[in-house]
């Protein structure tokens, strides 16, 4: 069912958005004077790599090399900021659900040295197709913002956020439904609806900087 409905639900966005994400393209190429398209290699399930599809929204700064990005990063383009916060770089992903390397839900697709790290029953977490949103995704909607304010973002990424993104990961496995996938979904189109498990979810949102 959860495939079917990722399938419907591509099939339908391509319809309607398909025609946002060329601007985008465009608007990106033209803004970044590269391919408006960014690929980049992701872990998948069961650890399987693929070419994760995004809008590019950031140019090469010298001495600036780090996977982690936060709000201020000087390598995001005026345009780029822009789509950054409507969530528009992340549109050609229903691409990558239309392939079968994505779910519209799911736990976020890491770079390699994240969770295919992981181990114990932590490893289910590669289990599943990963997603576009969904709870960790929705918990952490200002993570650029929590990097920011951290003295050492990479290091507030690994060993904070990353962990407290594994235990509602592993929540939304373990406890899956058809519903709070269309609960995810709304909850992303609409930032005022929050999935009610979030609220008792807490300790695990705001993690210590």
């Amino acid at each position: 069912m959860k495939r079917s409905m990722d399938i419907l639900l591509a099939v339908f966005g391509m319809i309607a958005v398909g025609w946002l994400i060329a601007l985008c393209w465009l608007l990106a190429s033209l803004d970044t004077r590269r391919n408006g398209f960014f690929t980049q290699q992701r872990v998948g399930k069961n650890g399987v790599i693929f070419n994760i599809i995004k809008i590019r929204t950031m140019r090469p700064v010298t001495g600036i090399d780090t996977m982690v990005t936060c709000r201020d990063d000087p390598r995001i383009t005026r345009i780029g900021k822009l789509m950054r916060r409507f969530k528009l770089d992340e549109l050609p992903q229903i691409i990558n659900v239309l392939l079968g390397h994505m779910s519209f839900v799911g736990p976020r697709p890491d770079v390699a040295g994240y969770a295919d790290n992981l181990i114990g029953e932590d490893r289910i977490v590669v289990t599943i197709r990963p997603g576009i949103t969904g709870l960790a995704t929705l918990a952490f909607r200002n993570e650029e913002d929590l990097l920011n304010q951290s003295s050492d973002p990479e290091s507030y990424n690994r060993n904070v956020l990353f962990p407290a993104k594994v235990k509602i990961n592993r929540y939304y496995i373990e406890h899956y439904s058809l519903l709070m996938d269309l609960h995810c979904i709304l909850a992303t189109l609409f930032p005022r609806i929050r999935p009610r498990i979030l609220s008792d979810m807490e300790s695990l949102l705001m993690p210590g900087l």
